[in-house]
């Protein structure tokens, strides 16, 4: 996995965990073509590479990411229909990349999240929130929708809390985000690294294949509800006879530590 050649991104990768950060605090990590661009590419990435276990989404500065920079909404109002086609398709991509990264990915959000920002929030796995974090989908009040955001926003919220907040653009709260499952822990920004590391160090625990599996099985599930029974016993089966299955099985019945544990604790 490289870490040089992104300028919008700062990235580390260490014991298996790589960690991704929107470097451009001075506009609050608002998003443009360029971060898109890198943030997809990074994800791709990151995808192919088997020294990555978990992936971590966070930010340089005072925010996660205060949704779309202003210079890009300028741009955007002069796009022709087709060229806004293509921008939307590649924040789509941008987006769908993150969401079907086969290595889980844990967001640590903080400061503000808007708009494009919350997409960020929403295509991660698990995401860590700051106490102090604001979250709000703006778009209405700037004329326009949350449509590209809206198929993972909704799939994590639901119709119901996106029907308030999509259409009344209203601030709220990591806490109303936790109720909503927008995010899945609440801590305070002084713990926040703590409670992330918490929840990596409990993703490192499973088999990297079967956590990619797993989130593919997710993703079968809910696109193919009324096939689930038997996509589900042709999953467990290949599941439980590959190499990594039998590793898992052998080492608890042998009463030790299966070797993706080892290989990470080294």
């Amino acid at each position: 996995m490289k870490t040089l050649g992104y300028e919008n991104l700062r990235l580390e990768i260490d014991g298996g965990v790589l960690r991704v950060l929107l470097d451009r605090p001075r506009v609050h990590n608002a998003l443009n073509p360029a971060l898109i661009g890198e943030i997809a590419s990074c994800f791709e990435e990151a995808a192919r590479d088997d020294a990555v276990r978990v992936v971590v989404l966070s930010g340089e500065g005072r925010s996660f990411c205060a949704g779309a920079d202003v210079g890009y909404m300028r741009q955007t109002a002069r796009f022709s229909h087709e060229e806004n086609v293509e921008d939307a398709r590649r924040l789509a991509a941008m987006y769908r990349a993150i969401d079907r990264c086969p290595k889980p990915v844990v967001g640590r959000v903080f400061g503000a999240v808007v708009g494009g920002g919350c997409g960020l929030v929403a295509s991660c796995d698990l995401v860590v929130a700051a106490e102090d974090a604001w979250f709000a989908f703006t778009e209405v009040r700037l004329g326009i929708s949350p449509a590209t955001i809206a198929p993972f926003v909704v799939r994590k919220i639901g119709i119901s809390h996106a029907r308030e907040l999509f259409l009344s653009g209203s601030r709220f709260d990591a806490g109303r985000a936790r109720e909503i499952g927008l995010v899945h822990e609440v801590s305070s920004a002084e713990a926040l690294d703590e409670a992330t590391e918490r929840v990596v160090s409990r993703l490192l625990k499973g088999g990297p294949r079967a956590l990619a599996a797993t989130k593919e099985l997710l993703r079968e599930l809910e696109e193919h509800p009324g096939e689930a029974t038997e996509r589900m016993a042709s999953w467990i089966a290949r599941l439980r006879g590959g190499e990594e299955g039998q590793e898992g099985l052998g080492a608890f019945l042998e009463k030790r530590e299966p070797a993706w544990r080892e290989e990470v604790s080294r």
